[in-house]
């Protein structure tokens, strides 16, 4: 468990809509001695955890539209999850009830085993689990919609409309952080890397001046 009266140091949540930079934001802080976790890698680590009790949880649905919750090598079929919940706001939250709690758990692991380095929650909605009311601040990481769906055509490949699908799902989540008891900040991430790198060392520098100092690496 993590001792958060006695913190010193930051946890901080690097966040923002799909292809606005957050993990190039989140690498740019690794390389400045933070230490930090992707939540969706723990989303998977927490499905693999409660594996048992989602099956069941969907099996009849799944049953009924002929999806198959479990592959050939025993792991789950997470897009054929997806495909359950997806515009299903009860299963959704039934989902949710049983790997949220687990996804808190292991995030409190990790700031635990870091005592001593500021910590960075990669996670586009950390703002459904309550960890996030024990963030420091919220970087926002932001970029027009016509930017950010040329980077995921370049990224992912995706056809258009499962882009602007995940772009519908993610609207408004700036607001759900704003508010939030963290002090929070937009950064928009638009021309090359180095832009944004040079903005988040600003933020740093801030943060050194006034509520961290002496407590960050820029």
């Amino acid at each position: 468990m993590v001792d958060w009266e006695n913190r010193r140091l930051p946890v901080v949540c690097v966040t923002g809509p799909m292809a606005a930079g957050k993990n190039l934001a989140s690498d740019i802080l690794a390389s400045r001695g933070w230490a930090c976790v992707d939540a969706d890698r723990v989303a998977h680590q927490a499905l693999d955890l409660v594996k048992d009790e989602i099956v069941a949880l969907h099996q009849k649905k799944a049953l009924s539209l002929g999806i198959q919750l479990v592959n050939e090598d025993g792991s789950l079929n997470r897009r054929g999850i997806g495909a359950l919940v997806f515009n299903d706001p009860v299963a959704l939250s039934e989902h949710e009830a049983l790997i949220h709690p687990k996804i808190e758990e292991l995030l409190e692991d990790f700031v635990a085993a870091h005592p001593n380095e500021p910590v960075v929650l990669n996670a586009t909605v950390l703002y459904k689990v309550s960890i996030v009311k024990r963030c420091s601040a919220i970087l926002f990481i932001d970029a027009p919609k016509i930017i950010r769906y040329f980077r995921a055509r370049r990224r992912d490949g995706m056809v258009p409309a499962q882009i602007l699908a995940r772009f519908r799902s993610q609207s408004g989540i700036f607001a759900k952080y704003k508010i939030s008891n963290a002090d929070t900040y937009r950064v928009w991430n638009i021309f090359r890397p180095y832009v944004l790198e040079r903005k988040l060392e600003r933020i740093l520098t801030v943060w050194n001046k006034r509520k961290y100092y002496g407590l960050l690496q820029v």
